[in-house]
């Protein structure tokens, strides 16, 4: 089955699996030592899929581009990671008949991601993900009668770029240093020292109920007036 035949059917059904908006103003979740470097975007294979409006692949480049650094430029870490991201396949819903007819928009893309410091790609195999608009009063009825173009491929790019970084929250494991060390052909990491532990003070023997404590006795030697020293009992 072809890529053409698949997305073909997904467009069909009625009933699509929704992505929610995220709020980028808010910390990123932490994945580990992580910072963005090259953020690549190839569009020049992507292919329109069904009725479609047509995009051109410079404005699929920019835009993702722009919404993978709003996303996952957000990592502050030391260590950097390039991404590069093939679109495959898109669809942007043409105006239809609402309930009979209203095709979903939707992007194809494909994502790897390189340890810039070893030239290495991390993912054994590419991901692909398949990104749908996301759900609102708009494109509940097909975004082709509610929404122009340049809407379709801004939901489509932000929600791509939220997958992408979902998918690299899931596989942190990646940027920790025993997974860094062990693409470098280097030993694990010792693992952290346990905190010092500080004793707990001695604490002096109860007295029996009814006796006294004596006095302690001083360490320097005490001598009368004569200057003899004098012995204590």
């Amino acid at each position: 089955m072809t890529l053409k035949t698949t997305l073909f059917g997904l467009l069909a059904l009625a009933l699509v699996a929704a992505c929610a908006k995220q709020d980028i103003s808010q910390p990123p979740v932490d994945i580990g030592d992580f910072r963005l470097g090259y953020n690549i975007v190839v569009a020049k294979n992507a292919e329109p899929v069904g009725p479609s409006r047509k995009a051109e692949p410079a404005e699929w480049e920019a835009l993702l581009k722009e919404k993978i650094a709003a996303q996952i430029g957000r990592y502050d870490g030391e260590r950097i990671y390039n991404i590069g991201v093939g679109v495959d396949a898109y669809a942007l819903a043409v105006p239809g008949i609402p309930v009979v007819l209203s095709p979903k928009s939707v992007l194809v893309v494909t994502v790897n991601i390189w340890d810039d410091a070893l030239a290495q790609k991390i993912n054994e195999e590419p991901k692909q993900l398949i990104v749908f608009e996301r759900l609102s009063g708009e494109t509940v009825v097909g975004s082709g009668l509610t929404q122009s173009r340049e809407e379709q491929m801004q939901n489509l790019t932000e929600n791509a770029a939220r997958l992408i970084n979902q998918w690299l929250v899931e596989n942190k494991v990646w940027f920790t240093p025993e997974a860094i060390a062990a693409r470098a052909g280097l030993p694990a990491p010792p693992p952290a020292p346990a905190p010092a532990t500080v004793p707990a003070p001695a604490t002096a023997p109860t007295p029996a109920p009814g006796t006294t404590t004596p006095p302690p006795r001083p360490t320097t030697p005490l001598v009368d007036a004569a200057g003899d020293v004098v012995t204590l009992p």
